[in-house]
C-alpha cells in the first residue's frame, strides 16, 4: 500500500511539474507576442520597417522570396497570422498582388492600421509596346489600340527601385510605426534619419558611378527600373510589359533597338522566362545578367545592381 501511495505522489509531481512548464510556455508565447505586428507586401519593405523599429516590432512578409507578386497566392497560413497584426505596409503604388488581395487582407482583419508608402510620390506611366501587327479587320484594329492607350496610360507600381522615392516611404512608415507604438518615437526618430542619411549617401554613390552615362538605354526583360532610370537620367526598353510577351514584330524592333543604340546585355530577374532575353541576347552578340528588384538587403543590392548597369551601358 504504501509503495502504491509512493507511486502515485511521484506521478503527481511530474504532473503538477509539466503543468507548470506548459504554463511556462504559454507565458514565454504570449511574451514574445507582446511585439506590434507589421506586415509589408514584398522583401524591400521589410527592410525599411526594420531600419525604422530595429527589434521593437515582428515583421511578416507576405510575398517570400523569390516569389512573384504578380501572381502570388496567399497562403491560410498567412490570413491566420494578419489577423494579429497591428500595421499593414502596402506599397500602394498599384503592385498586382495589392490590387488582387488588398481587400481581403482588410477583411481579414480591419482593425489594422494600413500605411500606403506611396503616398506623396508621384507615380510614372508605364511604358508600352509599339505594337506593330497588321489586323484583318477595322474594328480588331480599334480594340487592338484601346487596348494599347490602356495599357500605356497604366501607372508603373515599381517605386521602391529609386532610393529617391524610398525616401519617401521610409518616412511614410515611420508615420505608421509611430502611430501604432508612441512610446518608441523617440528611438524611430533617431532610426529614420540615420536610415535616411544611408539612403541620400547611396543616392550621390549611384549618380557618381552613372556620371556620363545620361541618356544611354539599358534592356530589361521586366520593367522594374523605371523609377531608378528617372532618376539618374537614364532609357528602361522593355521585352514585356503588364505580363504580356513581346510578337514577332516587337523582338526584330528590340533587336534594331539594341543594336542601334549599341546594347549588349539584357537584365533580367528571377521567377521569369529568360527566352526572349537569351533570344535578343543571341542575335546582338550579347549577354544575359540577371538583377533583383527585390531583394531585402536594399542598399547593397543598388549597389549591385548599379555596377551591373553601368558595365552594361554603351
Amino acid at each position: 500500500m504504501k509503495y502504491r501511495m509512493l507511486k502515485l505522489a511521484l506521478l503527481a509531481l511530474v504532473l503538477l511539474v509539466l503543468a507548470s512548464g506548459c504554463v511556462d510556455d504559454q507565458e514565454v508565447s504570449a511574451t514574445s507576442s507582446d511585439k506590434p505586428v507589421v506586415v509589408v507586401s514584398i522583401l524591400p519593405e521589410a527592410e525599411f520597417v526594420e531600419q525604422v523599429a530595429g527589434d521593437q516590432v515582428d515583421v511578416m512578409v507576405m510575398v517570400p522570396p523569390g516569389a512573384d507578386p504578380h501572381s502570388y497566392e496567399v497562403t491560410p497560413g498567412q490570413l491566420r497570422e494578419l489577423s494579429d497584426a497591428d500595421m499593414y505596409v502596402k506599397v500602394g503604388s498599384g503592385l498586382s498582388f495589392e490590387n488582387v488581395w488588398m481587400d481581403r487582407l482588410i477583411e481579414v482583419n480591419p482593425d489594422m492600421l494600413v500605411v500606403d508608402a506611396s503616398e506623396g510620390i508621384q507615380l510614372r506611366a508605364m511604358e508600352a509596346h509599339a505594337h506593330e501587327e497588321e489586323h484583318e479587320g477595322e474594328e480588331e484594329h480599334d480594340e487592338a489600340e484601346e487596348e494599347h492607350e490602356e495599357e500605356a496610360g497604366s501607372k508603373d507600381p515599381h517605386v521602391w527601385t529609386s532610393p529617391q522615392e524610398a525616401q519617401i516611404m521610409v518616412e511614410n512608415i515611420y508615420e505608421g510605426l509611430v502611430e501604432i507604438d508612441p512610446d518608441n518615437t523617440e528611438l524611430y526618430t533617431l532610426n529614420r534619419d540615420a536610415y535616411i542619411g544611408e539612403l541620400q549617401a547611396a543616392d550621390e554613390q549611384i549618380k557618381e558611378t552613372l556620371a556620363g552615362k545620361e541618356g544611354s538605354t539599358f534592356m530589361v526583360y521586366h520593367p522594374s527600373w523605371g523609377y531608378f532610370a528617372d532618376d539618374y537620367g537614364l532609357e528602361q526598353e522593355a521585352v514585356e510589359i503588364e505580363g504580356k510577351e513581346p510578337s514577332v514584330q516587337d523582338m526584330q524592333r528590340l533587336i534594331d533597338t539594341a543594336r542601334e543604340k549599341n546594347i549588349t546585355v539584357i537584365f533580367v530577374q528571377s521567377g521569369f522566362s529568360t527566352t526572349n532575353a537569351q533570344t535578343i541576347a543571341g542575335e546582338i552578340d550579347g549577354e544575359v545578367v540577371e538583377v533583383d528588384p527585390l531583394a531585402k538587403d536594399y542598399i547593397d543590392n543598388l549597389a549591385k545592381v548599379t555596377e551591373a548597369f553601368e558595365k552594361g551601358l554603351a
